[in-house]
């Protein structure tokens, strides 16, 4: 079996009463790109730091390759990094930025020019090393970042939100950028991140945190359209969360007018159905087989339009989505409409987790 790139054991850790972590495991392969994906305070940047050697385990044990790290000091550890303000020093080049460490580390001048001018190149920054950071705009000095941790090869690169501090064009570019430069050198990236739309881009897989611990991991359509708990399927995406009983062996939707899962799923007595807004559809203003419902709100998002619906008898409005050259004429708020549901690709939730 080959070894995991890197390797968390059961790590545990307190900040005073605060549990920071619980028992996190998790195995991430050779040149995979993994992303940490959890709202503020659920133990997604503890891990990261302890994985870095910022922070020292209550419990557990981190292994690069198979060898443990756990004890050693940051900078005797195979991991770059590249830090949400990015940490760049401001009096010095874009080139003695991109080779502090080959300095530090006493390289040969003409050996570490080479490899300065190598991973500029790979960064798409020929040509800046004579420049200062204060010249270049938000992504070349995220390029810079990059090209600073590269520079030295690790087996396991780091990201601490690198990207949020740029406006959405610019971060949905270097998102792209970001993914094709982790193919082309194969490098393991573990990404820290809260946005979802970012972690679902860009990752092979993602580890959900809440509290903690990991909800789940996977890969990010098996997040997205089978989440594990409740948590995992309101934090990644919007959803419908609707209430699932039993009636005469039949699985129902009892807030939806009693509308029956499908028979090939299998449910449980009583349970949550997790269904996405896109699995929500408009149909014809006579078709008997629609639950009747009025729109409360729409939102017109360019390529995407959402809606509100409000159900009688049903506390909580649905959510729908659509491609917006297909919305129907006419469609306002207020305006009566007709909801079908693709129960087919609604998930089977664990009661209320």
């Amino acid at each position: 079996m080959t070894e995991s790139a890197l390797t968390v054991r059961g790590v545990s850790k307190s900040f005073g009463r605060v549990q920071a972590l619980r028992g996190v495991s998790l195995d991430i392969g050779h040149g995979e790109f993994v992303s940490f994906l959890g709202p503020s305070g659920c133990g997604k940047t503890t891990l990261l730091r302890i994985i870095a050697g910022f922070e020292t385990p209550n419990a557990g044990e981190v292994l690069i390759g198979g060898k443990p790290i756990t004890h050693l000091p940051a900078f005797r550890r195979p991991v770059g990094i590249v830090f949400q303000n990015l940490a760049l020093f401001p009096h010095l080049s874009v080139a003695s930025n991109v080779g502090f460490g080959l300095a530090v580390r006493r390289e040969a001048a003409a050996v570490a020019k080479r490899k300065i001018e190598d991973v500029l190149a790979l960064v798409e920054l020929q040509g800046f090393g004579d420049r200062r950071v204060h010249q270049l705009s938000g992504g070349q000095r995220q390029r810079v970042a990059l090209a600073r941790a590269l520079i030295m090869q690790p087996d396991v690169l780091l990201l601490d939100e690198p990207l949020s501090a740029l406006d959405l064009k610019l971060r949905r570019q270097l998102q792209g950028e970001l993914k094709r430069l982790q193919r082309r050198t194969g490098t393991t990236f573990v990404f820290v991140t809260h946005d979802q739309e970012e972690a679902l881009a860009m990752s092979d897989r993602v580890a959900v945190f809440r509290n903690g611990q990991i909800d789940q991991v996977g890969a990010p359509e098996a997040v997205y359209r089978n989440p594990a708990t409740r948590f995992v399927a309101e934090f990644v995406g919007e959803t419908n969360i609707i209430e699932l009983q039993r009636q005469d062996g039949r699985a129902v939707l009892a807030n939806l007018g009693g509308i029956t899962m499908p028979a090939a799923q299998e449910v449980p007595m009583t349970g949550l159905v997790s269904l996405r807004p896109e699995n929500v559809v408009l149909l014809p203003a006579d078709d008997p087989s629609g639950v009747a419902a009025k729109v409360a709100d729409l939102e017109f998002g360019g390529m995407t339009l959402r809606l509100l619906a409000e159900i009688p008898g049903c506390v909580q409005p649905i959510r729908a989505a659509m491609p917006a050259e297909r919305a129907p004429a006419g469609l306002a708020v207020g305006a009566p409409v007709r909801l079908g549901f693709d129960l087919a690709s609604a998930a089977i939730l664990p009661g209320a987790a």
